[in-house]
């Protein structure tokens, strides 16, 4: 019998040839006896359409994959993206080689909702300061005064953005007696208000928050929307945190920022370019977290996405619609649903 095959990005494995993240478990792959897998290559960070030629899903990690991937025999029908951010996909070129995109928000809701707050308590306590207080012995220790950290309650949380994350943001801070505002055009004030936020403009966002969060997706339209401008809108004892995307932010314009005064310190998991350079001058304040984007990263979070990824490539080959579709109209689009209704006749029916 024909297999449904499955492709996985090498960007997955060790240079010793091993599983990099072992709490992804390909087990159900192997068990199922319709599916066959394997390892594709990725060249120069980027997925060739000759590694993917002849399968019928990818999981994706961090390549590229832009138009010139997709193969010419028309056969792949999914990328599962192992995450949830998709700009190293072209969507577009997706809907026309009817290819639907899949990521992964429920795995990864709660996880960087955590990772936002950790920034948030650091950032208020002083922690990375203090640590480094109690390592230098007395003479640390008698400038612990001079490190007051600053209490919550009462405080202003804004997001940029209030989807799948920003949502969980506010339900996971609730209990901290804080105050939430956000920025979202597509969210509406009945779901806005289900989750105790205010909806406010952009400018007033930036003015009134006192713990920033960036949460929304990187597009033409918001990269680079946390500008010079907008930065300069925000109070001195006000905080940014960026978990989402680094271009979503202006670099320079924020390090000037920092340099300047003019806000209180930040909490970074994302960069303009990744990995960054050791000598960014955003490293050299003392009040900036900066985690190399892995911050949500645990056991719990991988085996999560990894299993929402398998089930995506399971769906489809079973002509079912997995969760998590980023290019909604693929859903109307002759090309797909002739994939998946020959895969139901293949895989199900039989």
């Amino acid at each position: 019998m024909e297999k449904f095959r499955v492709a996985i990005s090498n960007d997955f494995m060790t240079p010793s040839g091993g599983l990099a993240f072992p709490s992804v478990d390909l087990s159900p792959l192997d068990n199922d006896p319709r599916i066959d897998w394997s390892f594709v290559p990725v060249a120069d960070g980027r997925v060739p359409a000759s590694s993917v030629e002849g399968f019928d899903a990818l999981i994706l990690l961090a390549a590229k994959f832009d138009a010139s991937s997709f193969p010419g025999d028309g056969r792949l029908a999914v990328i599962a993206r192992f995450g949830v951010g998709f700009d190293n996909v072209d969507v577009a070129a997706c809907d026309s080689n009817g290819v639907a995109l899949a990521i992964t928000p429920s795995a990864v809701r709660r996880p960087v909702a955590v990772a936002i707050m950790t920034f948030v308590l650091a950032l208020s306590g002083n922690l990375l300061i203090k640590d480094r207080l109690t390592r230098g012995g007395p003479a640390g220790w008698a400038k612990r005064a001079d490190f007051m950290g600053r209490g919550i309650v009462g405080s202003t949380l804004g997001s940029l953005g209030v989807g799948n994350i920003g949502a969980e943001l506010f339900r996971l801070a609730r209990p901290f007696g804080m105050e939430f505002i956000a920025h979202d055009p597509f969210v509406d004030d009945d779901a806005a208000s289900e989750l105790g936020v205010e909806l406010v403009g952009l400018d007033d966002l930036f003015r009134r928050s006192d713990f920033l969060s960036v949460n929304c997706p990187l597009t033409e339209q918001t990269e680079g929307i946390v500008d010079a401008e907008k930065l300069s809108l925000m109070k001195p004892t006000s905080y940014l945190i960026n978990t989402a995307r680094g271009p979503i932010v202006d670099q320079e314009a924020l390090t000037e920022c920092l340099a300047d005064g003019r806000i209180a310190g930040a909490g970074l998991d994302v960069f303009r370019d990744e990995p960054s350079n050791s000598g960014d001058p955003l490293f050299s304040f003392d009040n900036v977290i900066v985690t190399p984007h892995s911050l949500c990263w645990t056991d719990q979070c991988f085996a999560e996405i990894g299993a929402a990824d398998v089930r995506a490539a399971s769906n489809v080959m079973e002509g079912r619609i997995p969760d998590g579709i980023v290019n909604s109209s693929i859903l109307d689009n002759s090309a797909w649903t002739s994939k998946l209704n020959a895969f139901r006749k293949k895989f199900v029916q039989n």
